[in-house]
């Protein structure tokens, strides 16, 4: 499990593409100390397994179901992505929970500058417009947001100066796609009160 608060900005260094999935090398000295293999890193806001580690970087094989599902695709050597380790039990929740599981892709579809922070607009699959409600959480590129404002198909965030100059919402540009992982709580109480209208169903399925 992830809190959403970006530990540094890595970079991609290597890509080499298999027959059916992806090895991404990363660099990222702070999320690579004490790492091992087998361990969780999120990337952009996916989850990857540590396949092998070696001085400030790391390997991740991606499977084609997460490059079909996620941003991470367009990645190559030189991209620059967020990079967060899992979250120690005990340690303090400083975003909001999340599984490192990307819902879908959005797009920056616009951008806002102020003196002291700047207003992003990104799209939203129809699909995941329901779970997105006003100053409720969503998870942009690995990035734990509250939403300011909640529309059909697009959703506007509030970037203040540490957000934009350590993550990479500070350097993507309208057209740029990102990952969107919506709050879990949400998707959950979908399913409850689902099973409350269709009981029938539900206990249908208790029984699988």
């Amino acid at each position: 499990m992830f809190t959403g608060i970006v530990e540094e900005l890595g970079e991609i260094t290597a890509v080499e593409n298999l027959d059916d999935a992806s090895r991404f090398r990363v660099r990222g000295p702070v999320v690579t100390d004490g790492a091992k293999h087998g361990d969780s890193i999120a990337v952009n806001g996916v989850c990857l397994t540590v396949v092998e580690h070696e001085g400030d970087e790391f390997t991740a094989d991606v499977m084609a179901e997460t490059l079909n599902r996620s941003s991470l695709g367009a990645l190559a050597a030189g991209s620059r992505v967020n990079l967060e380790r899992p979250t120690a039990v005990g340690d303090r929740l400083g975003g909001h929970i999340v599984q490192g599981h990307v819902d879908g892709t959005g797009e920056i579809v616009e951008r806002k500058p102020s003196e002291n922070w700047e207003i992003v607009k990104v799209s939203l699959p129809a699909d995941l417009s329901r779970y997105v409600v006003e100053k409720g959480s969503i998870t942009v590129d690995g990035v734990s947001l509250t939403v300011v404002d909640a529309g059909p198909d697009y959703f506007t965030i509030s970037l203040i100066p540490t957000t934009l100059a350590l993550t990479t919402l500070g350097i993507k540009q309208p057209g740029d796609p990102v990952n969107l992982e919506v709050d879990i709580i949400a998707k959950y109480v979908e399913r409850m009160l689902g099973d409350r209208a269709h009981p029938a169903v539900g206990a249908q399925e208790a029984t699988k």
